[in-house]
């Protein structure tokens, strides 16, 4: 080692994370793998604060994690009170962007929902596990809720600029019918809100309650089932219809083309904003 040349530690190893520097102090936002164990998936979608970057004896690069909310960082982050938790790179979204102008990047929820023991009310969740599957685009997080709609207001509410709720939506269409729906979210205000259960209408009346009417922009991509669960017990009937199954594999690109969408309006409007650092894309 020449004299005066410092030896890279943790403290100073950066990773570039979609085109930005990932280095201790950094603000990520955790996207697990969807196959990641029970533990690191609870903690999708909560923000922390990089603590170190490590690089393990073959090469790999892990880079620890401290939640925001941990009350051990009230004394401090060089302190080991605090958990640490590991993730991958592309396990983290950079609070920030490419261009280190630090307008963040917009945030797009893509949520399945239904039930997966009701035949075609399966329909979200099953897209949401073939999305799960493809290359996602920055501050683009899928997530199937099922039939928990309590999780899925407070993630509404979580900081999100835009969400696509994916869903079996009768419409009298014929069975497997796509269709994308903009809800009059006035009509969620008035209607009862739900703590339990999935109803698309009531969720969107709780999360407007959790954010005192302040709500993102939300789109439904339905289809159309070839049967409805009725009833106060409905049968347990497991196993898209077939017009249903086909439709899943048409409803992959179509979300895909939503989102894309959705992100270009709102990086558009951020960009026209003459002063990044002054607020949110809302």
């Amino acid at each position: 080692m020449t004299t005066g040349q410092q030896p890279t530690g943790p403290a100073d190893r950066a990773v570039t994370v979609d085109g930005v520097p990932v280095r201790r102090g950094s603000r990520v936002r955790l996207r697990p793998h969807h196959r990641s164990d029970i533990f690191d998936l609870a903690l999708t979608g909560r923000t922390a604060e990089v603590a170190t970057v490590e690089e393990d004896l073959e090469g790999r690069t892990h880079v620890a994690v401290l939640l925001d909310g941990d009350p051990g960082r009230d004394l401090g982050s060089g302190t080991q009170i605090a958990h640490r938790f590991f993730f991958a790179p592309d396990e983290l979204e950079p609070l920030g962007s490419p261009d280190g102008g630090g307008r963040p990047e917009p945030r797009v929820l893509v949520a399945g929902v239904g039930n997966i023991f009701l035949g075609d009310d399966a329909f979200g969740p099953e897209v949401a596990a073939a999305l799960l599957d493809r290359p996602l685009p920055p501050g683009v997080h899928v997530a199937d809720f099922g039939i928990r709609g309590m999780d899925l207001a407070y993630a509404l509410v979580d900081g999100y600029d835009a969400a696509v709720l994916v869903d079996a939506a009768p419409r009298g269409r014929p069975p497997g019918t796509l269709h994308v729906i903009e809800p009059d979210l006035g009509e969620a205000a008035g209607a009862a809100p739900e703590a339990h259960g999935m109803d698309p209408v009531k969720v969107l009346a709780l999360a407007r309650r959790l954010s005192d009417g302040a709500l993102p922009r939300v789109l439904i991509v339905g289809c159309e089932p070839e049967s409805c669960p009725s009833g106060e017990e409905p049968e347990v009937t497991p196993g898209l219809s077939a017009p249903v199954r086909e439709a899943v594999a048409k409803a992959v690109p179509l979300v895909e083309a939503v989102v894309s969408d959705l992100l270009a309006e709102l990086r558009n409007r951020t960009a026209a904003r003459p002063a990044p650092a002054e607020g949110s894309i809302r």
